[in-house]
């Protein structure tokens, strides 16, 4: 049971942060637009849906991850995912209120590029 943990473990380290970084640059190839518009609406009902019953920035993600390191023994003391892979990428522990307000702002942009760049593509092509 614990090399499965091990193995949940890692798999969240890489989809997590490769989810993360898609919500951020997706915007940025034509091919993508779509697929990260859909990404970060599922980031969007996760954080201000879920968020409703689990607390605001609720990720199912992130839960379940702790679930699996909690398991394996770790006690991290971050409360959100960014601040964590911070954290253990850098050694940086940052301000968690910094981190959580930077993320939010990085969310908004890309969320402002994402629908902007979908609607002009969608103009342009004429559909």
């Amino acid at each position: 049971m614990n090399s499965w943990y091990q193995f949940l473990n890692i798999f969240f380290f890489v989809f997590h942060t490769v989810f993360t970084l898609f919500n951020i640059v997706g915007w940025a190839f034509r091919k993508t637009r779509k697929l990260q518009l859909l990404t970060l609406s599922l980031t969007a009902f996760s954080w201000f849906v879920l968020g409703i019953w689990y607390g605001w920035g609720y990720c199912f993600c992130t839960d379940w991850h702790w679930d699996v390191r909690r398991a394996l023994g770790y006690h991290d003391r971050s409360g959100s995912y960014i601040h964590f892979l911070i954290l253990k990428l850098t050694g940086a522990d940052l301000d968690p209120g910094l981190v959580e307000t930077g993320t939010l702002v990085v969310f908004l942009v890309s969320l402002g590029l994402s629908v902007w760049l979908v609607l002009r593509d969608k103009n342009k092509s004429g559909n």
